[in-house]
C-alpha cells in the first residue's frame, strides 16, 4: 500500500471527524459553526451523502485489493489504527446522543450512588449533563456488565465533561481493536478482518458514536474463541458477559448448546457461523417491535458475515450497509422523526437492497 493512499485516506478521516463537529448543538460548545448542521439541512444531508459514498468508495478498494493480495495484514492493521487516530476526536454525538446516555448512567450509580434501573436521570435535577440527553425519562436499558465496564471510563474522566466524552471513546476503541484481534485469530483472514473492521457503517457506529455493541460482539467472540480452544467455562462466562451488556447475544445460547453437546469434535465451524449469523439476524429484524431498526444494530450480524465471508452475503450486507446509513437522511434533512421521515426510512433502507438483489438475480439468470 503506497503512500498516496495513507494521505489521501487520512485526509479523509480528517475531514470526517472536522464534518462531524457541524452536529454540536449550541448548548455543547460553543464555537463559529455550532449548530451548522441544524440551520443547513440540505447542505449538510448532500454532504452526508456524499461522506459515506467516499467511505464506501475507499472500503470497496480495499477489500479489491486484499482479494488481489496486494495488501497485507499489516497495511490493514496500518489503516485501522489511522482511522482509530483521526475518529477518536470526532464529536460522537453527529448521529446519536447514545454516549451522554452512557456517562450519565454511570452518574448515576457511581456519582449519585442510586440504582440506574430503579432511578431515571431525569431525576437529577442539577445534573448538567440533562440537557444534552434525549432519554432522560428512562431507566437504564443497559445490562450489568456494561454498568459494571462503565466505571473505567467514568472513573477516569474525572468529572470533566471534555475527558469523559474522550474516554468512553476511548474505551469502545479498545473493544473495537479486541474485536478485530478476536476476528484475526478465529480466522487467520485478511479479507475477514476488513469486511468487519473496515466497514464504514462499523467505523462510524462504534469509533464516531461510540455505541457500546461492540463491547457485547466483543465478549461473543472471546467465548467462541474459548470454546474452540476447549475452554467451557472460559467460553460460558464470557456468553454471560456479552448477553449483560445489552441482551442480544442470549440469540447464541442455542449454538452453544449445540457445541457443548459436540464436545469440541467434528464441529464445521462456518456452519457454525453461518448460524449464528441467521440468530443474530433475528434481533436486528425484530427490533422495530420496540422502537425501529437503528443502524448499528446490524453490527450485531455483520460480524458473523466477515466470518462466514461469502461473496453473495458480503455483497448484500455491503449494500444494506449503506442504505442503513442512508436512514440518517430523513431526519438530517427533516429534524423530525415524525411525519414522512419513517416512510423515507423504511424506503432507502430496504429499495437498494431489492434493487440490487434482483440485479443480481438479472446477473445469474442471464450470465
Amino acid at each position: 500500500m503506497n503512500k498516496a493512499f495513507f494521505f489521501l485516506f487520512g485526509t479523509f478521516l480528517f475531514l470526517v471527524s472536522v464534518f462531524s463537529y457541524l452536529f454540536v448543538e449550541s448548548n455543547v460548545f460553543s464555537f463559529f459553526f455550532a449548530s451548522f448542521a441544524f440551520n443547513n439541512r440540505l447542505i449538510v444531508s448532500i454532504l452526508f451523502i456524499i461522506v459515506i459514498s467516499i467511505f464506501f468508495l475507499f472500503y470497496l478498494f480495499l477489500i479489491s485489493k486484499i482479494k488481489e493480495k496486494s495488501i497485507t495484514i499489516f497495511d490493514v492493521w496500518k489503516i485501522i489504527f489511522l482511522t482509530c487516530i483521526f475518529l477518536l476526536f470526532s464529536y460522537p454525538a453527529m448521529l446519536s446522543y447514545d454516549i451522554f446516555n452512557y456517562i450519565v448512567t454511570a452518574k448515576v450509580i457511581y456519582l449519585y450512588q442510586e440504582n440506574p434501573y430503579i432511578i431515571m436521570p431525569i431525576e437529577f435535577i442539577r445534573e448538567p449533563l440533562l440537557e444534552f440527553m434525549h432519554a432522560a425519562n428512562k431507566i437504564s436499558l443497559y445490562g450489568p456488565s456494561w454498568i459494571f465496564l462503565s466505571f473505567i471510563p467514568h472513573f477516569t474522566g474525572f468529572q470533566n465533561f471534555t475527558f469523559t466524552l474522550l474516554t468512553f471513546k476511548i474505551f469502545n476503541l479498545l473493544f473495537y481493536l479486541g474485536t478485530t484481534v478476536l476476528i484475526w485469530k478465529l480466522t487467520k483472514k485478511i479479507v475477514s478482518v476488513a469486511l468487519f473492521s473496515l466497514n464504514p457503517l462499523v467505523i462510524i457506529e462504534t469509533l464516531i458514536s461510540s455505541h457500546n455493541d461492540i463491547v457485547m460482539i466483543f465478549f461473543m467472540l472471546c467465548s467462541f474463541f474459548y470454546i474452540q480452544q476447549n475452554k467451557k467455562i472460559l467460553a460460558l462466562l464470557f456468553l454471560f458477559v456479552s448477553i449483560l451488556v445489552k441482551y442480544a447475544t442470549i440469540f447464541l445460547a442455542p449454538i452453544f448448546i449445540y457445541l457443548l453437546w459436540k464436545k469440541n469434535q467434528d464441529i464445521n465451524w462456518q456452519k457454525i457461523y453461518k448460524y449464528s449469523l441467521i440468530l443474530m439476524s433475528l434481533p436486528f429484524f425484530l427490533s422495530p417491535f420496540r422502537e425501529e431498526i437503528y443502524p448499528w444494530y446490524a453490527i450485531w450480524f455483520l460480524v458473523f458475515t466477515s466470518l462466514v465471508n461469502k461473496k453473495i452475503i458480503n455483497q448484500l450486507t455491503t449494500v444494506f450497509s449503506f442504505s442503513l446509513l442512508l436512514r440518517y437522511i430523513p431526519f438530517i434533512y427533516w429534524g423530525t422523526h415524525a411525519g414522512i421521515t419513517p416512510f423515507l426510512k423504511i424506503g432507502v433502507t430496504f429499495f437498494p437492497l431489492s434493487l440490487y438483489s434482483i440485479y443480481y438475480w438479472i446477473k445469474r439468470r442471464y450470465a
